[in-house]
């Protein structure tokens, strides 16, 4: 979903990629959460961590406790910025993607105008 947020949000700024630490389809509850926001899924698709190491990144941003462990392995000239959601695919609650889609993108918004504002 931060993918996706980032690139809705300011694609002009930002060129966005994403991984999981667990190469895993990506959740239909995901996408369906993100084009009712009306935020494009066109593209969207799973890689793996292992998948972007070799790139180089200007900030790093982790979504959990275990992506921010994971991510140490990427080239260390990064910022990164450790955030810390609970994962929508384990919750009980029926709204747990809306959610957190709200939650990212709130976080994504401040990280655009800081980034930006220079």
């Amino acid at each position: 979903m931060a993918e996706a947020l980032l690139r809705h949000a300011d694609n002009e700024h930002f060129e966005v990629y994403s991984a999981g630490t667990d190469l895993v389809p990506i959740n239909p509850s995901a996408l369906s959460v993100l084009e009712r926001a009306g935020v494009s899924v066109e593209g969207l698709y799973s890689k793996s961590l292992p998948d972007l190491e070799s790139s180089e990144f200007d900030v790093v941003i982790t979504l959990c406790d275990k992506a921010a462990q994971e991510c140490k392995r990427l080239p260390q000239n990064s910022e990164v910025l450790a955030w810390s959601f609970e994962d929508p695919a384990t919750s009980k609650d029926p709204r747990a993607f809306e959610h957190t889609l709200q939650a990212i993108h709130d976080r994504i918004k401040l990280f655009v105008l800081v980034k930006t504002k220079r």
